[in-house]
């Protein structure tokens, strides 16, 4: 089949509606007698499950899962930034002039990315992170520093896959789907959590009660079925680890690298 073919399945397959109901049933208890299946499917460490599997009273229960405590360990430099998710880096770089370049062949404007936010001022020539959540990941999100939520957005949307085929042969996916927009104020500088929806996504939840003021690490929300999350660093303020790059593979509380210094 076509690419062009394949465009429109995805296209049709896209709405909100579908990933509704596709949600409705995942949360359903019907839906318990999928869990130990999937979790063989895409190979996902029940072990590491907060809870025994059978406890889980649906799919969606079991997908959003937490992890027994200690499994993600939250780096100990506290001028370091840590990862928000387990995930695989899909785009890494410097922001050029409000520009992130090529992300699997696409260019995204940060206008767009943070829909038209005054915000995006701070961001013009600063640094982003793309970093996918496969099915096989755990799905809880969290804060990449520690700090005080400044201003939060729900953005209206599709719902197009993130994954390889989605990225590469879809309309600019990370802008034109569903999205949370979290920005968060530390002492070093302000930073944008985009967290996008995705085909079978059925919503992206904050944690409740969701906190002012967020210590690194702690949970911020998560996702019911795989995604992507956009990290956005403002201008002269973030410095990578100097080993990441485009397939690397993170943990949520692994390092991604430094606070510059202010001069």
């Amino acid at each position: 089949m076509s690419k062009p073919f394949f465009r429109l399945l995805t296209e049709l397959s896209s709405r909100k509606w579908v990933s509704q109901l596709t949600g409705a049933f995942a949360r359903s208890k019907a839906s318990r007698m999928f869990i130990s299946r999937f979790a063989r499917t895409y190979g996902i460490r029940i072990e590491d499950a907060e809870k025994h599997v059978k406890e889980y009273r649906s799919l969606n229960d079991f997908f959003t899962r937490r992890l027994k405590p200690g499994l993600r360990p939250i780096h100990e430099d506290l001028t370091r930034v840590v990862s928000p998710v387990d995930a695989m880096i899909t785009g890494i770089g410097d922001i050029k002039e409000g520009l992130i370049v090529n992300v699997k062949g696409q260019d995204y404007t940060i206008e767009e990315l943070l829909n038209r936010s005054p915000r995006t001022v701070n961001y013009k020539n600063g640094f982003y992170f793309v970093l996918y959540l496969s099915p096989t990941d755990y799905h809880r999100i969290h804060s990449p520093i520690t700090g005080d939520i400044l201003e939060k957005e729900h953005v209206l949307g599709k719902v197009y896959p993130v994954n390889e085929f989605g990225l590469r042969h879809m309309k600019r996916v990370l802008s034109r789907n569903e999205r949370l927009i979290t920005f968060i104020q530390h002492e070093a500088g302000e930073v944008a959590v985009v967290k996008v929806g995705a085909l079978n996504v059925s919503s992206i939840q904050y944690v409740k009660p969701l906190p002012k003021t967020l210590e690194r690490g702690q949970e911020l929300a998560y996702f019911e079925f795989g995604s992507t999350v956009v990290l956005l660093f403002e201008d002269d303020m973030f410095e990578p680890r100097a080993d990441l790059m485009l397939g690397s593979k993170v943990k949520m509380g692994e390092d991604l690298g430094r606070f510059l210094d202010k001069k």
